[in-house]
This record gives C-alpha cells, sequence and structure tokens, in this order.
C-alpha cells in the first residue's frame, strides 16, 4: 500500500490535476483524500459581486468574465459554468473537482552531473555568477542577452547550482518550437538528471522529475511546485499578452521562489523591475564575438498584387535564386499565411524542396529538423520561427516588413537567426518592404546601438 501511496505522490505533487483524470485506482484516490493527504478544490468558483457574479478558474487563475460559458451539466443535473481560457486541457467546470497533492513533500537527489565542457566567455560567467548570487537571495533575476549571446550556455551552472541543493527547477518558454530546440542541449548537459518535457500533446511523466522543460501553457497544471523557474524568451507572444499565463508562472512557484527572465529583446517593465532590484546581467556581445547583422531594407513594391497575380517579384526571386545556388539555407518571413502559401507554389519552381510552415501546421518540427540537416533549402514562415532556433549559416529574409506584425522586437528577433555559428558569423538580414516603418528604423537603431555596446 505504502508503495502505490508513494506512487500517487510522485505524481501528483506540485501538480493541479482533475481529480477524475489522476491514473491511479478511484479507491486509492478517496482513501487518500479521506487521509487529508489529497486535497480537493472547486474547478470554477463563483461569488457574488458589486456588478453581479464573478467567476475564478482555479487551474488557470483566469477572471476575464468573457471566458466562462454556462451550460446545462448532466454531472451536477443544473446550471453550471467553465472556463474557456484552458478548455483544451479539459473542461473545469463548477462541479470539476481539482486535486492537489498535500501530504509528504517529495525529496529529490542532490547528486548531478553538468557535463557541458566549452568555456564561457568572461560576460557570460560574470551573468552566470550573478544569476546564482540573485538566486542565493531569492531575488527573481533578469538575463539580457543579445541573439546569439549563448543565453542557454549561460544558464547551465545556476541550473546545476540548484539541482545539487535538491530543488526542483522548471525551464519555461512561451513557445513549443523554443523547447524542441532546448530539449536536447538540456539532456546531453545534464545526463543523469531526470527531465520531463511538456508541451501540447505530450503525456506527464508517472516519475517524479526534478527538472521540468515546458511551455508556459502547461504551467497551469502546477500548483508551488518548482523551487526555481527559468522563464527563456520572456517577451515572446503570447505570453506577454496573456494575463493568465504570467498568473501560471507564479502559481508554479513554490512561495517566495526567484523567478528569473532571459531575453534578447526584454519589455521596459522587465528592465525597470529587475533595475530596482539589482539583480540584472546584459550582454551587448555575441558569445563567437562578431557584431549583430544589420538589416538591409529593400524596396519591394506591389509585392502582395505580383504574389496574387502569380508573379514572383524580381528582386525577391534573385535573393533566393542567390541562395540556392550557394547553397545556403533560407528562411523566408511572411506577415500572412494566405500570401505565404500564395507565393509558396511560385518559390518551388525554383526548388520543389522548399516548404512553408506556421503554428498549426502538422510537420513544422520535422521540416525545420531537415533544414538544419541540410535536407530542405529553405522554409517560407510566420513569425512563428523568429525565435528560440538555430540553423548554420542560414541568410533571412522579410516580406512585407512594413506589416504591423513585425514589431521592433520581431524584427530584432528574426535578424537574431543569422551569424549564430562561430565559423558563419554573418549572412543576409534582407527588410523587403512596400514602404519603411517606424518599428523597421528603431529594430535598425537597436541593433546598431546594441553592436556600439559590444565595442564596434
Amino acid at each position: 500500500m505504502k508503495e502505490v501511496d508513494e506512487a500517487v505522490n510522485k505524481f501528483l505533487a506540485g501538480r493541479i490535476w482533475h481529480r477524475e483524470h489522476i491514473p491511479f485506482p478511484i479507491e486509492q484516490i478517496d482513501r487518500l483524500i479521506s487521509e487529508k493527504q489529497i486535497t480537493l478544490m472547486r474547478g470554477i468558483t463563483t461569488k457574488k459581486a458589486v456588478f453581479g457574479i464573478k467567476h475564478f478558474c482555479n487551474r488557470c487563475h483566469n477572471d476575464n468574465q468573457s471566458l466562462f460559458t454556462h451550460f446545462d451539466c448532466a454531472k451536477c443535473k443544473g446550471p453550471c459554468t467553465y472556463c474557456r481560457n484552458c478548455l483544451k486541457m479539459a473542461r473545469v467546470s463548477n462541479c470539476t473537482e481539482l486535486a492537489i497533492w498535500s501530504g509528504e513533500a517529495l525529496q529529490f537527489p542532490t547528486e548531478h552531473r553538468l557535463d557541458w565542457h566549452s568555456e564561457l566567455t568572461n560576460l557570460q560567467q560574470q551573468a552566470s555568477d550573478e544569476l546564482i548570487a540573485s538566486h542565493k537571495q531569492k531575488k527573481s533575476h533578469l538575463i539580457s542577452a543579445v541573439c546569439g549571446a549563448g543565453k542557454t550556455e549561460i544558464i547551465f551552472e545556476p541550473i546545476a547550482y540548484c539541482l545539487k541543493r535538491g530543488e526542483r527547477i522548471c525551464l519555461a518558454a512561451p513557445r513549443v518550437d523554443v523547447i524542441l530546440e532546448l530539449e536536447p542541449r538540456l539532456r546531453a548537459a545534464f545526463p543523469e538528471t531526470t527531465i520531463d518535457v511538456l508541451y501540447g500533446g505530450q503525456k506527464p511523466s508517472l516519475e517524479p522529475t526534478q527538472l521540468i522543460l515546458a511551455t508556459t501553457h502547461q504551467l497551469y497544471r502546477f500548483h508551488e511546485a518548482f523551487d526555481a523557474l527559468f522563464i527563456d524568451e520572456a517577451d515572446a507572444f503570447p505570453y506577454t499578452a496573456d494575463v493568465t499565463l504570467q498568473r501560471a508562472v507564479q502559481k508554479a512557484a513554490k512561495p517566495n521562489a526567484p523567478i528569473h527572465f532571459i531575453t534578447a529583446t526584454p519589455s521596459q517593465k522587465l528592465l525597470q523591475d529587475a533595475n530596482k532590484r539589482k539583480a540584472l546581467s546584459e550582454l551587448p556581445r555575441r558569445y563567437h564575438g562578431h557584431p549583430l547583422p544589420m538589416p538591409t531594407f529593400t524596396a519591394l513594391w506591389r509585392y502582395q498584387q505580383q504574389i496574387n497575380k502569380g508573379k514572383l517579384p524580381k528582386v525577391l526571386r534573385q535573393w533566393i535564386e542567390k541562395c540556392l545556388q550557394n547553397k545556403q539555407p533560407f528562411l523566408l518571413f511572411f506577415h500572412h499565411i494566405q500570401l505565404m502559401n500564395e507565393a509558396l507554389p511560385l518559390i518551388q519552381a525554383l526548388d520543389p524542396k522548399v516548404e512553408a510552415v506556421h503554428a498549426a501546421h502538422p510537420d513544422r518540427k520535422q521540416f525545420v529538423v531537415e533544414l538544419r540537416n541540410k535536407e530542405r533549402p529553405g522554409l517560407l514562415t510566420t513569425t512563428i520561427l523568429e525565435r528560440g532556433i538555430t540553423i548554420r549559416n542560414v541568410q533571412v529574409a522579410v516580406i512585407g516588413a512594413e506589416q504591423s506584425i513585425f514589431t521592433k522586437s520581431a524584427l530584432i528577433q528574426i535578424g537574431g537567426r543569422v551569424g549564430r555559428s562561430k565559423d558563419a558569423p554573418a549572412g543576409d538580414f534582407i527588410l523587403f518592404h512596400h514602404g519603411i516603418s517606424y518599428a523597421m528604423d528603431d529594430a535598425k537603431k537597436e541593433i546598431a546601438k546594441l553592436n556600439v555596446k559590444g565595442g564596434f
């Protein structure tokens, strides 16, 4: 019986889980509830407010009343309210019971091996040491480092420090592409550490994992689980635009646990908060010592009309042909899926192996791997690939850089895909446009400013 209870503890500790979906026998769960080792709470709490009724989701902490829906519930035989914000993770309603482990806390090992033998630059080492110092003081730290500064390598030692103290750690990012890029690097760096990788469609492990790599959406399912969280690409959509994702991060942390942020394009609020705490590390220089690529503005007048009529603009065609001739992989960013799909057959006429990807594309992950392995010459993409991927010697261009979706930070991140390798530190960063936007100018100024800071 004790072994079975330990199995439940290992699965449920730190999680907030739909009672009906706990993967253990109902009788066992009922007994643990009666013994007060599992605590139950309502999925949705409803209270009277000054201006009517107010609902609150106890899983994702959504309090936006427009995201709650009422229905006639067969289970409770009455009107019921459910949360649409976290519906993809199974419906949570008034009569749903959410389970939290309240028994004995899990103990994690303190023996871990960091199997990474490269050396950090002086700036990287300083940032790593400063992050550990902040963690010791339970202060949230911000690492603001240019694209290609080696942010992942900077956090290896801080993660190792936490693990060797028996702490449970989560490295989270808003986008699955970032998670997929980080997974092999984390597994290689910590070969003896239990690691779980969580994103949409992945099943959680039944074993307790000390290091969790997850999209920020997956943190809806955690409750006071982690001694520290590292949020990579902390300025990325949808995290910055979704209050419930930010609350999920706070909810997943243990009381007073630090939440560390890592990004190349921090918001003013992140910078201001970090400065107030005196917990900020800035790296304006790439690890290989070369400058950030400066964008080139190239007019592409009436590009939408030309593509709509089945014609590839001459300047764009010449750039793609150059990449194909030089066998340089390329990423071509579009502001709209429809325009991208119209351009795809025109570009496939130059090379049929070119493909297009977007957030809902079923083969997106595979196509990125094939581009990295030189099995595909290039990809057309939405902003889904603006960050988190590294392709050696990749050339980058944006179609319609004047469009509002290409913000200053988005353009800086897109340019950050170029020249990341030590043996290929430069490349094309072309902004094809139908008129220059303020964001384009601001991005160019910011990159120039960072290069000056970096000593160029």
